[in-house]
């Protein structure tokens, strides 16, 4: 038997517009690492009947929505296909934070890795790109009004 907490929190769902469908190899762990890095809140939460995978999880993170399921190859020919198994991934999700070096530093001590430093870039934001511990890239920034005089260029 699957278990389920959704029906109470639809009427809180923020509106969809685009969101992210994120593929895992350990859907709980993630849900977890979300939680603790991006304060993200868990509205929609089904398990599978082995009860150890996430059939499906619908995630607020900074007001956005990003969905998430453990893989499942034996409804896709066997076939898997998060970032882990493909060696990366060509999308960042991109969030615009009021602290970004907080939000920075939990990932980074909750596993996270860096592609790119968090740092004052001369467009006027801080700007970094991170992976998570599940392959996934998050873009962090915070917007500056004006760009420091010593923002790194490329």
């Amino acid at each position: 038997m699957s278990t389920t907490h959704s029906e109470q929190n639809q009427q809180n769902m923020p509106p969809l517009a685009v969101v992210p469908y994120l593929a895992m190899d350990d859907a709980t762990a993630a849900i977890a690492f979300y939680q603790k890095v991006f304060d993200a809140k868990v509205f929609d939460h089904h398990m599978a009947e082995d009860g150890k995978r996430v059939t499906h999880a619908t995630l607020v993170i900074n007001g956005g929505v990003v969905m998430l399921s453990d893989e499942f190859p034996e409804h896709t020919g066997g076939r898997k296909h998060n970032p882990r198994v493909l060696g990366g991934s060509a999308v960042s999700i991109q969030l615009q934070l009021d602290d970004v070096d907080a939000v920075w530093n939990r990932a980074m001590a909750a596993g996270a890795t860096v592609e790119m430093p968090l740092v004052d870039q001369y467009w006027g934001d801080r700007y970094g790109i991170l992976r998570d511990p599940f392959g996934h890239r998050w873009a962090l920034f915070q917007h500056n009004e004006k760009p420091p005089e010593n923002a790194q260029r490329w």
